[in-house]
């Protein structure tokens, strides 16, 4: 596998590519960044609903998909999410293989994905009235299924209570409140300025060399861009002066107890490599100390695990439990922290923590979409780390580095949903 490759397109886009020829298909992810403010976050979410729904010349989404059914059934598909105290908007297309079709369909797909990206369907200078009604009551729904996953809905509520005064407790598909305000002509105004003024992440990952595609990207997408954002580096570092302490009741049959941890340990920091076995051993799957002595052992909870947020170097414990089981279990945790930070860890423990990382990132490699995320990720961490330099940091984490950072991670917040 060639390492990625980087080019500037534009101001502020650049194409970043990873040529493979293992897949049947290659992948184009064309990546929006925009600051994650409560101003615009509605408006963020609300745009791709929009642009799949038709171009100038495809302006139904029938149309649309007709077209990628040409195209030997590719598929295209959107996403808004947050990394750290950005939202990202996606479009992702993806298309078969050049040499498994009869004919060249990646220029073909360019064409199709600029069009949806650059020449929405409009009525009167705006978009279509009807297709932001349609897509406002869509994205209500979206944002009121929120609670749908109570494990997930716990951890992204933990988060945001830890950091309620940070732009990180934005939940990045928005709030219902804001859609009434919203119309046809504000969202399109917003939409020419996200074009004129995002940084722009176009990644390809295929079987392409990168300066064809430099070439083809720079014919087919046309940018019109003004100054653009640049966005600030999340802050990280945080004393816990008090441990918060948050309930919230509904209608479930097992409460979900989640525990946030401010790390203190950036991503930039050589520490950050033993952060990740450190997470691994104490919750990182079956061989962990969390799942042998809180699940197994003390028969506690129904599942337990930990898990780090990058950008905002923050982890996550989140465990299923009864509610007379809430003090135990607190309790049952921190201990485990303790034994950490006491260097109370086996060299099998070590291993079985280094090997559960390292087949984790080994896996990115069994997907385009996963090795397209990859290259995101370390482009927003202005980063050339590569999987294999990753894996090699992992393999050279030491006991004492373990130890260390368990020296610095703090209690920040309890948060348990109850059966009401």
């Amino acid at each position: 596998m060639e390492l990625p490759k980087r080019t500037k397109i534009n101001e502020g886009v650049y194409l970043h590519t990873l040529r493979v020829g293992h897949f049947k298909t290659n992948i184009i992810n064309f990546n929006i960044q925009r600051p994650l403010t409560k101003e615009e976050v509605t408006y963020n979410a609300l745009l791709p609903m929009i642009l799949e729904r038709g171009t100038q010349s495809h302006p139904t989404s029938k149309a649309i998909s007709d077209s990628l059914d040409y195209l030997y059934g590719a598929s295209f598909n959107t996403n808004v999410d947050k990394k750290g105290e950005r939202q990202i908007i996606q479009f992702s297309l993806m298309l078969a293989n050049d040499q498994f079709v009869e004919e060249s369909v990646f220029e073909k797909g360019l064409v199709l994905l600029n069009e949806i990206i650059h020449g929405p369907f409009l009525e009167n200078g705006a978009f279509k009235k009807e297709y932001v009604n349609q897509e406002k009551k869509n994205l209500q729904d979206r944002i009121s299924g929120r609670i749908n996953d109570k494990m997930s809905y716990s951890l992204e509520r933990c988060a945001e209570e830890m950091c309620k005064e940070e732009p990180f407790h934005i939940f990045p598909q928005g709030e219902i409140e804001d859609l009434e305000g919203i119309d046809e002509t504000k969202l399109y105004k917003h939409y020419k300025k996200v074009m004129e003024t995002s940084p722009i992440d176009i990644v390809v990952v295929g079987d392409i060399q990168h300066e064809k595609i430099v070439k083809m990207i720079k014919d087919t997408f046309k940018f019109n861009r003004k100054t653009v954002l640049e966005n600030e580096r999340e802050k990280v570092n945080f004393e816990v002066n008090k441990v918060n302490e948050v309930e919230e009741n509904m209608e479930i049959n097992q409460g979900k107890l989640t525990l946030g941890y401010r790390t203190n340990i950036p991503y930039e920091e050589a520490g950050y490599a033993a952060l990740m076995v450190y997470s691994s051993i104490l919750g990182g799957g079956a061989h962990s100390k969390l799942f042998l002595k809180v699940r197994e052992e003390k028969s506690l909870c129904y599942y337990i695990f930990s898990q780090l947020e990058k950008f905002k170097s923050l982890m996550l414990i989140s465990s299923g439990i009864e509610e007379a089981q809430y003090g135990e279990t607190i309790k049952a945790v921190e201990n485990q922290l303790k034994e950490m930070e006491s260097g109370n860890i086996s060299d099998m423990q070590m291993e079985h923590g280094k090997k559960a990382v390292i087949t984790n990132l080994e896996s990115l490699r069994d997907s385009s979409n996963g090795l397209a995320n990859f290259i995101l990720s370390q482009s927003l961490s202005q980063t050339n780390e590569t999987i294999n330099t990753m894996i090699e940091k992992i393999r050279g984490v030491a006991k004492a580095d373990v130890v260390e950072v368990a020296e610095k991670i703090e209690l920040d917040t309890i948060y348990f949903l109850k059966k009401a």
